[in-house]
């Protein structure tokens, strides 16, 4: 199993608006394209020297391979949409490879 997690510092100003387009609109059309079974929003607790307020989205695909045709076939198009809100979000992501679940 394949964790694509996307960290996302949100500036105050928009927060309330990414959060809710977030919930709303994103993490479903990224369920929507099928390459991921779930996802989990989370809120990181420690605070950032920069500001802001951060948060961390895991989506799970079932392998390496779905996640490579999610990039192939999806994400220039989801990752536009994002464009949205600027320079009032900053995100990095990182792919995570599931070894064991207890």
């Amino acid at each position: 199993m394949i964790i694509y997690n996307v960290t996302c510092n949100v500036h105050e100003t928009i927060h309330d608006e990414w959060v809710k387009w977030m919930r709303s609109e994103h993490i479903p059309a990224m369920l929507d394209t099928g390459k991921f079974h779930k996802a989990l929003m989370t809120k990181v607790l420690v605070k950032e020297p920069m500001g802001g307020i951060t948060y961390s989205i895991q989506y799970t695909a079932q392998n390496k391979q779905l996640l490579e045709r999610y990039y192939r076939e999806n994400a220039s198009e989801l990752r536009e949409q994002a464009a949205r809100f600027g320079d009032k979000v900053v995100s990095f992501r990182t792919e995570l490879e599931v070894i064991s679940e207890q």
